[in-house]
C-alpha cells in the first residue's frame, strides 16, 4: 500500500535545546513532535534512518531509536518492517488540536463558473517566456538593484500610452505608479487618503468584497452605497457628507454588469469636485465589450479628481501580480509617502510586460480574447435560452460574467444543488453588504470555462434550479 506523501524529512531543522532541558532522546522527541505539529514534516514523509540521523546530530543511534519508538507509540510515526519510519497520515488530525489547521486540497469542480477568472488555458506562454528572456538579457547591472517604488520607467511610459490610446485616459507617465494589482493600488491610495484626513470610503453595493478588506486594512470605514440599473446612486452618496472618496467600476460594474450612465458619470464628477474628493475607478475588465460601443474611462473626464486602477488579473493572469494606478497630481506626494508605498512587482516581470506591450503582443492577446469570450458568451446565452427560458439574464454586454435572475427558487439553494453536481456558482448575496436589492440572482462566470463545457454546465445548472423549485421550461426528469 502506497503512502499519500513521500517527501523526505532529512533536511528538517530540529531545535534540540540546551542540556539543561533534559536527556537528549527526550529533547529529540519534543523537536520531532513540534516539527510534525508545526507542519514542517508533512504526513507520509520518510524519516532518516536512525544511523544517518544519529550521525547528523552527533549522538548515539540509541537516542534516535528511542525517540522514534516514543513517537510511534504516541501515534505520530509508523514503522514497518523493511520500510522507512514515516509520519503517520492521521497525525494531521493531531496537528489541528494544537491550533494549526491542516490545509485541505482545494475543491476543483468539473464546471467552475465563479466570476473573475480569465481563460488561463490561453495564457500566451511562449510569447511571455520570450519577453522574460529578453528582459533578463537586456537589463543593465544597475536595474538588478533595488527597484523604483513607482515602477520601471519604460513600463510606466508604455502603460500610459496604452491607457491614453485605448481607454481615453488623460495622464503623463509621471502620474502612473506600478502596483502589485488592484488591491495593492487601492491600499496605497487609501493610506494616502487617511494621511490627508479622510475617514470613510464609499463602495458600490453589491461589490467586490476584497476591496472592502483593502479599505479597512488602510484604517478607513467602508460606506456601502447602492447600485441600480444606471450604476452608483450618487444621490445616496450626497447624503453622507463625511464621505469624500468612492470606489466605482463605471465601465462594467461588478457583479451586476451595469454601466454607469452618462448623467450619473457627470453627477459623480460634479460630486467629487464639490467635496474636494476622489473617485477611484476600478477598470478591471473594460477591455472586453461585445454589444455596445467602448466606454471611455471616467478619469479622462476629470483627471484631477479620478484615480484610474487596472491590472493584468483579468486580461492575462492574476498570478503575474502586475497592476497600475494613475494618481491625480495633487495626491502623488501622499502616495509616495513612506507609509503609502507598497512593493512593486519584480523588475524582470515589469520589463517583460513592457516588451509585451511594445511588440504588440498584448493588443493581439486582447483582440483574440474578445473574440473567444464573445463566442463563449453567445454559446452560454443560447444554452440558457433553451434550457432556462423563464430565467432572466442581465449584464452580459461586456466582461466575462453575467447575472441570472432566478424565478421561483432561492439562489442559495441553487448554489448548493449545483455543488452537489460538481458545479461551482456564486450567489450575488455574497457580494452584498446592504439590503439586498439584487438578491435572487446568480453571478455566472464563463471566463475560465472551456467552450466544450458550456452545454454540460448549463444542463447541470438547470437541474439544480429545477430541484430548488425554480422555473426552467424543462420537462421533469
Amino acid at each position: 500500500m502506497g503512502h499519500p506523501r513521500t517527501d523526505p524529512a532529512w533536511g528538517t531543522l530540529l531545535e534540540l535545546g540546551e542540556q539543561a532541558a533534559g536527556p537528549l532522546h527526550l529533547r529529540l522527541v519534543r523537536a520531532l513532535r513540534a516539527a510534525v505539529v508545526g507542519g514542517r514534516i508533512a504526513p507520509g514523509s520518510a524519516l532518516p534512518p536512525s544511523r544517518a540521523l544519529a550521525a547528523d546530530l552527533g549522538c548515539s543511534r540509541w537516542v534516535v531509536t528511542e525517540a522514534y519508538g516514543q513517537l510511534v507509540a504516541e501515534g505520530y510515526f509508523e514503522a514497518r518492517s523493511g520500510s522507512a519510519t514515516r509520519v503517520r497520515a492521521q497525525s494531521a488530525a493531531r496537528a489541528t488540536a494544537y491550533g494549526r489547521p491542516v490545509q485541505q486540497a482545494p475543491w476543483r469542480p468539473e464546471f467552475d463558473m465563479l466570476p473573475g477568472m480569465p481563460d488561463l488555458r490561453e495564457f500566451p506562454r511562449k510569447r511571455w517566456a520570450d519577453a522574460v528572456r529578453e528582459a533578463a538579457d537586456t537589463l543593465t547591472p544597475t536595474e538588478f538593484g533595488y527597484p523604483d517604488p513607482a515602477g520601471h520607467h519604460a513600463l510606466r511610459e508604455r502603460i500610459a500610452a496604452h491607457l491614453v490610446r485605448g481607454r481615453g485616459a488623460a495622464l503623463d507617465a509621471g502620474q502612473l505608479v506600478v502596483s502589485g494589482g488592484t488591491l495593492d493600488g487601492v491600499l496605497r491610495l487609501c493610506r494616502a487618503l487617511r494621511a490627508a484626513g479622510h475617514t470613510h470610503v464609499a463602495m458600490e453595493d453589491p461589490g467586490w468584497s476584497r476591496l472592502r478588506t483593502a479599505v479597512t486594512a488602510a484604517g478607513l470605514t467602508v460606506v456601502a452605497t447602492p447600485v441600480d440599473d444606471d450604476g452608483l446612486r450618487v444621490d445616496v452618496l450626497r447624503r453622507a457628507p463625511h464621505v469624500r472618496a468612492v470606489i466605482v467600476a463605471p465601465a462594467h460594474q461588478f457583479p451586476t454588469g451595469v454601466v454607469l450612465s452618462p448623467p450619473r458619470r457627470a453627477e459623480l464628477v460634479a460630486w467629487a469636485r464639490e467635496m474636494d474628493g476622489l473617485v477611484m475607478e476600478d477598470d478591471y475588465d473594460a477591455e472586453f465589450r461585445y454589444d455596445r460601443r467602448p466606454v471611455g474611462s471616467l478619469q479622462g473626464m476629470a483627471p484631477e479628481r479620478v484615480a484610474l486602477l487596472g491590472s493584468l488579473s483579468k486580461t492575462l493572469s492574476p498570478a503575474l501580480r502586475i497592476g497600475w494606478v494613475v494618481v491625480p497630481h495633487g495626491l502623488l506626494d501622499g502616495v509616495y509617502a513612506a507609509d503609502a508605498v507598497g512593493s512593486p512587482p519584480p523588475v524582470i516581470d515589469q520589463v517583460a510586460f513592457s516588451r509585451f506591450l511594445e511588440s504588440g503582443s498584448y493588443d493581439r492577446h486582447l483582440r483574440a480574447s474578445r473574440l473567444r469570450y464573445r463566442r463563449r458568451r453567445d454559446s452560454l446565452l443560447a444554452e440558457i435560452a433553451q434550457l432556462l427560458p423563464r430565467q432572466r439574464v442581465s449584464g452580459a454586454a461586456a466582461g466575462f460574467h453575467l447575472l441570472l435572475h432566478l424565478t421561483g427558487c432561492a439562489a442559495g439553494d441553487v448554489v448548493r444543488g449545483a455543488a452537489r453536481r460538481d458545479v461551482r456558482l456564486a450567489d450575488v448575496a455574497e457580494y452584498e453588504a446592504g439590503e439586498g436589492a439584487w438578491s435572487g440572482a446568480l453571478v455566472i462566470g464563463y471566463g475560465n470555462l472551456a467552450d466544450s463545457a458550456v452545454p454540460g454546465a448549463v444542463r447541470r445548472l438547470a437541474d439544480a434550479i429545477q430541484e430548488a423549485g425554480g422555473a426552467t421550461g424543462q420537462k421533469p426528469g
